[in-house]
């Protein structure tokens, strides 16, 4: 298979623009995708472009990586319903350079190499173009009927809160990004989430006007999961890239439980296992879904993408130490499992208070595992909620030093994935 044929059967192909496989099979060809720093992180919802760049890569052909540094300034209305907050220079600084230094994980930037990859940042060409010459040289090749028939715009000026003028020159300042990429590191090809593609085709539209060059766009489908939920979500938000926002393990238990229908559509998008492999693991899960082989091959393959290989063995320990033996006592556990337990949310809690006895709704909201009393009350009464792995049965159960495993730890479990430690200090 050719790159489009291997991710056409990935699922990583929506709209391809015409004459983009033939310029892949002519020549190594330069390619990018933007990324949004509107964090210091990515979260796994750019992973799909990451793998693009990655898959390019791969076929022979040079990546890109452009951080948004100018265009995040300003706020892409694609797939937004009202206005985005403006974000300071201070802090788009902070978020381009967190996001650059994780891109550089997964790239090869070898110089040796005829196709390294390249990182850009659109702030290094649009801090010297004055408002006046961006009019002149990008603003008169395009039209306002050309920009306002992009489904973007149509939805915003169509709905409640309509657009600024601000959001709706977004899809120049793309196009020009295209347009100076071309020009400058002769780029052909962007890639990009569906939502992008009218965006993405006025660069090329751009390009064509301006010097008459031809340039392409291919777009993935956007991640989605078959419950409906929104992909990349959990009860405690995004899950990031950043080890520290979100921790190896609970990364790691995000794709483990995942639907078998999301599974066998994600193992194809997020692994660079082969067909046949992939094919092997969906043969073999459906011998027997509940031991969920293609769930743990997920986890296992994009959590070592990721994290590494060490943080993965250190997540799967973490799991084997809370899951594999429910019924085994917590006092089971020794000091170094509980303290070496990665992933685990640990906080630390008055001693003086658990000799006293205190009643477990409010311990379950001074250690922060509920944001509240009613909602902790709720969660135990409606039976979410273990005491080194037992379930609290009554409202009125006493926290007290009995609890203490080796004198000094409560393990609390809130749901079926989340757990805290709580030391007594």
């Amino acid at each position: 298979m050719n790159m489009i044929e291997e991710l056409r059967w990935r699922g990583m192909i929506q709209d391809i623009m015409p004459g983009t496989e033939e310029q892949l099979k002519k020549e190594m060809t330069t390619g990018y995708i933007g990324f949004d720093p509107t964090a210091d992180s990515l979260h796994i919802g750019s992973l799909v472009p990451i793998l693009l760049l990655v898959h390019f890569q791969k076929a022979g052909h040079k990546p890109i990586a452009l951080v948004g540094g100018a265009t995040g300034m300003v706020g892409d209305p694609s797939g937004k319903s009202e206005e985005r907050n403006l974000l300071s220079e201070e802090v788009l600084q902070k978020n381009v350079a967190g996001v650059k230094a994780q891109l550089e994980k997964f790239l090869d930037f070898d110089p040796a190499k005829p196709n390294a990859a390249e990182m850009a940042n659109n702030y290094d060409w649009f801090r010297n173009i004055s408002f006046i010459d961006f009019l002149r040289d990008a603003g008169k090749h395009i039209t306002v009927n050309y920009m306002m028939a992009k489904d973007s715009v149509k939805k915003r000026i169509e709905g409640e809160t309509g657009i600024s003028y601000t959001e709706f020159a977004y899809q120049m300042m793309q196009g020009y990004d295209f347009y100076w990429l071309y020009q400058h590191k002769n780029c052909k090809l962007q890639m990009g989430g569906s939502d992008q593609w009218g965006n993405m085709t006025t660069g090329t539209e751009l390009i064509r006007r301006k010097v008459g060059g031809e340039a392409f766009v291919f777009t993935n489908p956007l991640i989605t999961k078959a419950d409906g939920g929104k992909f990349g979500k959990t009860e405690s938000g995004n899950v990031w890239l950043d080890p520290v926002r979100t921790s190896p393990y609970q990364f790691y238990q995000f794709w483990l439980n995942a639907s078998d229908t999301d599974a066998e559509k994600w193992i194809k998008i997020f692994t660079f296992l082969s067909k046949a492999e992939i094919e092997t693991i969906l043969t073999e899960h459906s011998k027997d879904p509940g031991q969920r082989s293609l769930q743990k091959r997920l986890a296992e393959e994009i959590t070592a993408f990721v994290h590494g290989k060490d943080e993965l063995a250190k997540a799967i320990e973490t799991t084997q130490k809370l899951f594999a033996n429910q019924t085994a006592p917590a006092e089971s556990l020794s000091i170094k499992d509980l303290e070496g337990m990665e992933g685990v949310v640990k906080s630390d809690f008055s001693n003086d208070k658990i000799t006293a006895g205190i009643e477990v709704v409010s311990f379950l909201a001074e250690t922060n595992i509920f944001p509240s009393k009613g909602e902790a009350r709720k969660t135990v009464q409606g039976g979410g909620v273990s005491i080194n792995r037992k379930k609290v049965e009554n409202v009125q159960m006493t926290i007290d030093s009995s609890l203490l495993l080796h004198g000094k730890y409560i393990l609390v479990q809130k749901g079926k994935k989340n757990y805290y430690l709580v030391r007594a200090v």
